[in-house]
């Protein structure tokens, strides 16, 4: 009898600055939010979300959709703001700089 996994995939843990930078994020989009008056329950409603979810979000929990995160920032009149994300992509640019190396297969026959 062929029994499957019941187990539910469990993505990945980020890198511990993401997580970092994460727990930052909800904590200013909590910030955000009380400084608009709003509770958790109003916001909620107006980004189409729940409660949960929301919480989830201000806690900097990476597996809340990013559509999620793009309504909220709606609502809190900050959507603009994605539009500094990956802005000035200076380690790119200098990668696309440098002359590309190519590595030497060795020849089938050996040396020479």
């Amino acid at each position: 009898m062929y029994i499957m996994n019941a187990q539910r995939h469990r993505p990945h843990p980020p890198f511990p600055a993401g997580a970092h930078r994460a727990r930052d994020l909800g904590e200013r989009l909590r910030l955000a939010r009380l400084r608009r008056r709003m509770t958790q329950a109003e916001l909620a409603l107006r980004a189409d979300t729940n409660r949960t979810t929301l919480w989830r979000l201000e806690r900097g929990d990476l597996r809340v959709s990013l559509e999620t995160l793009v309504r909220v920032l709606g609502v809190l009149g900050l959507d603009s703001d994605l539009d500094l994300l990956a802005l000035d992509d200076e380690l790119g640019r200098r990668l696309q700089d440098q002359p590309l190396r190519r590595a030497r297969r060795p020849h089938p026959n050996g040396p020479g």
